[in-house]
């Protein structure tokens, strides 16, 4: 930002002779700078009243305000239904670098030194062509780890740690995509039922990462070892060549309803920064008790101050928005596609090269949005995720009562990245593609669980969704049969397999790659324990299917025909896409009926990239979707001498050896598997 803005440099400046705080206020008649001493956090030593501009924007400076120093404000206003001013409260600067908790439903703001010292180590910058998103728990990720020193688990020095990049590496996976790290904390309602707010979808502020995560030494040494130890962690995987996605939560606060916490924006200005009517009662489209206005243009600038921070000052390389579409909600409490907001997010100078992800509903009117964000966004495709479970799960769940209920067509659509949802001008990337994700069934319980089990959350099992589109192959949970273990094994290949062979940027939920169990439980948010923590303990059915799993990344990488950069077009060439032929088990192509009917299960999706920078590359991949085997006949291709056979999903271990064909020859294909080939 620069001077010319009137809402530039907000927050603490420091200067020769102390600092200044700027905090933004339209409706207060008072603000005051309250500082602590240094030990004695409610203990104030000195307080400055701060004077408004014409901007709204109240300052007040003090040879106080230095590094280290703990800050509050204090706000006084009307009384009136839409604000909430009580001077005595004790508020946090929104534009905080740092907390230091005082008790359990108190922080205060700290001045924060942030020199750090980079060592010249640049983002990656990962093409999104070769983007595989890892979606991890800071704490969860490292926690159990052998190999992580006992100190460093579940923090963010433990998950820079060369024990877990060596198991990123070695996977295959190129960005982490951390769940919320930005400093939250627990619902009121959690608290007195003794349970927390794991995932940390409750922030308290936005330019803080949270301080529960930092080793006990840094907790120790204060807000500036917290942030220096998060830097030395994104500096240590940048290192390594993997990126750092957050997982950002800009549309509610942990202030909750109108009756719940007053920490920060509803003291200082509750009128603007939450969505009400008239009454004062709040308009809530995130189902979390309050709903940040972005129709107002003072909080679209926290959150691109906010994001401009963690991609300048901490070297953060994407952001995914939880409940996106409320970032797009205008005055009247509207989606619109062309929302200051969303443009400006993608546009910004300092954001240009940044990976924009939305969750792209809320549960507002008109919340789900799937496909209709701007060019420069990338959104969590959850056509694709219904579909792909209705495919290997659902339906053949239903076809073990009655014929299958649809055909393979719709399945096709999504595996060649979603060109009925996403236009041609923002392509196959736009798509990220997940079977699972940190809320919902893991891998390895959406083929072991037909209904959610939890109890264990304190709601009667009322709480997570009922729509799994799971199936448990013939028994709840737990098993000793052979055949459903098996049938379940199978079954997590195969969903691996369509995730990390499909058209878009997939997205890997991890400890998914070696199928990691909740015990049925599909909305585990409350949970801090080895329940959601990712156990690094395998039995060798584990190990098997993490083979699988960095084989496919392997094959992913090595053939850019499976990560098209654009949707090919007809009578044209386009750079960059993948020319894709559709066959039916007979080798032939696939007409109309094939495609609609649900007696057809089974296609060859035969891929043939257009390179701009690597070499020509041809790939066919058999889909069957029956629990019954096939015969299926390789077709016919202008210049394929061979297929060389690369993987196979019916393999309880990758093959350690390629078989090549013939077009023509007849290739046996097991019940509901999949196999890719090598054009020659």
């Amino acid at each position: 930002m620069n001077a010319g803005d009137p809402f530039h440099d907000l927050g603490v400046r420091l200067g020769p002779s102390g600092g200044e705080l700027r905090v933004w206020s339209e409706h207060a008649d008072a603000l005051e700078l309250v500082i602590f001493d240094d030990k004695d956090l409610n203990w104030i030593t000195h307080s400055v009243e701060m004077t408004r501009d014409d901007d709204g924007i109240w300052s007040g400076s003090s040879e106080e305000l230095v590094l280290g120093r703990r800050y509050a404000v204090r706000a006084s206003g009307p009384s009136s239904p839409n604000n909430a001013f009580d001077p005595s409260l004790l508020l946090l600067d929104p534009y905080a670098r740092g907390l230091a908790r005082v008790s359990a439903e108190q922080w205060r703001s700290v001045v924060v030194d942030d020199a750090f010292d980079w060592g010249g180590v640049q983002k990656p910058r990962v093409p999104l062509d070769r983007t595989v998103v890892y979606e991890a728990h800071v704490k969860g990720l490292s926690k159990l780890h052998p190999d992580v020193p006992e100190e460093l688990r579940g923090t963010y020095a433990g998950l820079a740690h060369p024990a877990m990049i060596a198991h990123l590496h070695d996977l295959g996976v190129t960005s982490v995509e951390l769940l919320p790290v930005h400093a939250f904390t627990s619902e009121q309602r959690l608290i007195k039922q003794g349970l927390v707010n794991y995932w940390g979808y409750n922030t308290l502020n936005f330019f803080s990462p949270h301080a529960s995560y930092a080793t006990k030494t840094a907790q120790a040494g204060g807000a500036d070892e917290v942030l220096r130890e998060f830097k030395g962690m994104v500096k240590l995987l940048h290192q390594a060549g993997l990126e750092v996605i957050l997982d950002v939560v800009y549309n509610h606060t942990a202030e909750e309803g109108p009756g719940g916490p007053r920490t920060s924006f509803r003291g200082i200005d509750n009128a603007t920064y939450y969505r009400q009517d008239a009454t004062g009662a709040y308009i809530d489209v995130t189902g979390c008790g309050n709903t940040v206005d972005f129709g107002h243009p003072v909080p679209q600038q926290l959150v691109l101050d906010s994001l401009r921070y963690w991609a300048d000052e901490v070297q953060i390389d994407g952001f995914r928005f939880d409940l996106a579409a409320t970032l797009g909600r205008n005055e009247a409490v509207e989606f619109t596609p062309d929302h200051p907001l969303l443009e400006a997010i993608v546009h910004d100078p300092s954001l240009v090269d940044a990976k924009m992800i939305a969750e792209p509903w809320d549960v507002g009117m008109g919340g789900w949005q799937t496909g209709n964000f701007p060019a420069g966004w990338h959104e969590w495709n959850d056509r694709y995720r219904d579909r792909v479970r209705n495919f290997w799960l659902s339906d053949i769940d239903y076809a073990r009562r009655a014929d299958a209920p649809v055909g393979i067509g719709g399945f096709a659509t999504r595996l060649a990245g979603s060109s009925n949802t996403f236009s041609a001008e923002r392509g196959p990337l736009a798509s990220v593609n997940f079977i699972t994700a940190h809320d919902g069934f893991t891998l390895a319980d959406l083929v072991s669980y037909d209904v959610k089990h939890n109890v264990g959350n304190g709601e009667s099992n009322r709480d997570g969704t009922d729509n799994n589109r799971s199936f448990n192959h013939g028994a709840e949970g737990p098993t000793d049969d052979p055949a459903i273990l098996a049938a379940r094994r199978k079954a997590m290949r195969n969903l691996l397999g369509t995730l990390l062979l499909s058209a878009g940027v997939p997205m890997l939920t991890a400890g998914d790659e070696f199928g990691r169990s909740q015990r049925g439980n599909n909305n585990a948010y409350c949970h801090d324990s080895e329940l959601t923590w990712v156990g690094w303990t395998r039995e060798p059915w584990q190990d098997q299917l993490l083979a699988h799993s960095r084989r496919l990344l392997e094959l992913r990488r090595e053939h850019p025909a499976l990560r098209p950069e654009h949707f090919a077009a007809a009578g044209t060439t386009v750079p960059g896409a993948s020319v894709m032929d559709w066959f039916d088990a007979s080798g032939a192509t696939m007409s109309t009926e094939d495609w609609t009917s649900p007696r057809n299960r089974t296609l060859q999706f035969f891929s043939t990239s257009t390179p701009e920078s690597e070499d020509l590359d041809r790939v066919l991949l058999i889909v069957h979707g029956v629990e019954q085997p096939v015969e299926v006949t390789l077709p016919e291709h202008e210049g394929v001498t061979a297929f060389v056979r690369i993987w196979n999903s019916a393999d309880d271990a990758p093959m350690s050896e390629e078989e090549q064909f013939l077009p023509g020859q007849t290739v046996p294909v097991s019940a509901t598997s999949m196999q890719l080939f090598r054009a020659v």
